[in-house]
């Protein structure tokens, strides 16, 4: 009764949501399993180190996709007739910044530790990623398209067969090394599934073609939101490599676990802010009020998940680490009980980077980043030393609250989404219910 009373355009979304969901928790299962095996088989040092290495190419992997993934999907929905012209500039300008970036990370990494030739292999090996990143522009057209039942289909069979093979390697007591090449090798395999389903629909890459209008339009909308996805980088990925640096790889294993806890359901958030950008774009169009009623709707819906979230684990985290990756890894579950809270403002980030792109102030969403990663790297310098991973968990939190919320406040043009995020911060579940 309820899904035959909401709009056309609603309905396709929320059946869109639905594969989002289904996939991310299909993948919440195997990488719980797979990743706690994994961690558990590596060990708290290998595991550190692998992470370092991941970590490492994920603070310039957002360089390589140069900020377009809102603004293509913004494009897209607005300018539909000229796909052909936006996703074939998308993809050769991601090319590009991958040929820059690969060199840059591998080279960057021996300086920083010349002595240590398996993190040189490690990152190396990751860092072959993002030769493959640039397909992923065929899964903006989908979600363009509010169809994301074809990517979920093509990026799960290569999520579940790269799992496979570590389960594999597990068996075959393979290095280190092997499971650092398997992150490759799963992105190769997403490239492949993505071009298939887009041909499947009848669409051909062949008929894609650089354009040096939209070449300056996309790089005019996005170089802000390139910067604000390298700051965002930063104080996502910044507390390993300082911990690495600072306190060691076991340290940044141990780190590690409880951040894989803590992030693994932001797929969720993910899935919600994905499906409801099209009609959000749609609404802004002809609709200011009905716009803010849906930005305000879905960011109550996932603050209230994202509270829920928290406080279960929180009050669980010892019991979820030794179920998961043991005895060796005990000492997560203090930095888990911390890091879980970073949720509630990363969801709302999620929603705020949807409102800046389609308002124009993507300057203001990299002043915002920014103050929370150069927040986050003073805390991290101040608190690493004296508490180590459980240090690095407050800080990022912080630097979360900061980027993700409080910065709103300080900008009037800001202030209504501010005003917005505010009033779903407040935990009545009965609010939910009177919209």
């Amino acid at each position: 009764m309820l899904v035959q009373k909401l709009s056309p355009s609603l309905r396709k979304a929320a059946g869109n949501a639905t594969w989002l969901l289904v996939d991310r928790l299909l993948r919440l299962f195997l990488s719980l399993l797979v990743g706690a095996w994994v961690a558990r088989y590596l060990a708290p040092s290998q595991y550190g180190l692998y992470n370092y290495g991941f970590a490492f190419v994920s603070l310039f992997q957002t360089f390589t996709g140069l900020g377009l993934q809102q603004i293509l999907v913004r494009d897209l929905v607005n300018n539909s007739e000229e796909k052909d012209a936006i996703l074939g500039t998308a993809f050769w300008l991601r090319i590009i910044a991958g040929m820059v970036t690969v060199p840059l990370i591998v080279g960057l990494n021996i300086l920083l530790r010349p002595d240590d030739a398996m993190a040189h292999w490690i990152v190396g090996a990751i860092s072959l990623s993002l030769i493959f990143q640039p397909f992923d522009v065929i899964e903006f057209w989908f979600v363009s398209q509010v169809q994301s039942k074809q990517t979920v289909i093509a990026k799960s069979a290569a999520f579940f067969i790269i799992n496979a093979c570590k389960v594999i390697l597990i068996v075959l007591s393979a290095p280190v090394l092997a499971f650092a090449i398997a992150v490759s090798a799963e992105v190769a395999l997403n490239a492949v599934g993505l071009v298939i389903a887009y041909r499947a629909q009848s669409n051909f890459m062949k008929m894609w073609f650089f354009s040096c209008r939209w070449a300056k339009k996309l790089l005019k909308d996005s170089w802000t939101l390139i910067l604000c996805a390298m700051v965002i980088s930063i104080y996502m990925r910044t507390d390993q490599l300082m911990l690495a640096q600072m306190s060691g790889d076991e340290v940044v294993g141990l780190y590690s676990a409880a951040a894989k806890v803590s992030e693994m359901w932001f797929f969720i958030p993910a899935a919600l802010v994905q499906s409801a950008t099209p009609s959000i774009i749609e609404a802004r169009q002809f609709n200011m009020r009905l716009y803010y009623k849906r930005i305000e709707k879905l960011l109550k819906v996932i603050v209230f998940l994202s509270y829920c979230i928290a406080i279960i684990v929180t009050l669980g985290s010892s019991y979820v680490i030794i179920l998961l990756f043991g005895e060796d890894f005990s000492d997560s579950a203090s930095i888990l009980s911390i890091h879980i809270w970073t949720g509630v403002f990363v969801s709302m980030g999620l929603v705020a980077g949807v409102w800046t792109t389609t308002e124009g102030l993507m300057i203001f969403s990299f002043v915002a980043t920014a103050s929370g990663a150069v927040l986050n790297i003073c805390l991290n310098l101040l608190l690493i030393p004296i508490y180590g991973g459980i240090g690095a968990a407050i800080a990022t939190v912080i630097a979360q609250v900061m980027a993700s919320f409080a910065a709103f406040l300080v900008f009037p043009q800001a202030r209504c989404f501010f005003f917005c995020q505010l009033r779903a911060l407040c935990p009545n579940p009965f609010v939910l219910l009177n919209r």
